[in-house]
């Protein structure tokens, strides 16, 4: 199995004190998608890990959706700091 190259630049105080806010949630759901996505390369038929990638992504997009709502800035920063793509307009 691939080892995980995302390392968390989180130390423990910091997981202990902002475990609640939006961007520390977001955080920790694309370090799980990004451990899933690396599972999944190498083995294609998992369907559960595929439903719960899917699950996770959706969580993941809602609060993009409503920190980008409440507070541009922060959503702005927390999009390149992480890497992410902006979504697709309907």
């Amino acid at each position: 199995m691939v080892k995980n190259s995302f390392i968390s630049v989180i130390t423990q105080e910091e997981k202990e004190e902002n475990s609640g806010s939006v961007e520390f949630q977001i955080f920790l759901f694309t370090s799980k998608i990004r451990r899933l996505t690396s599972h999944l390369e190498l083995h294609k038929r998992d369907f559960l890990s595929q439903r719960g990638l899917r699950i996770i992504l959706g969580k993941r997009q809602r609060l993009l959706t409503y920190l980008s709502k409440k507070n541009k800035v922060r959503y702005k920063k927390l999009m390149d700091q992480l890497d992410i793509r902006e979504p697709k307009n309907r």
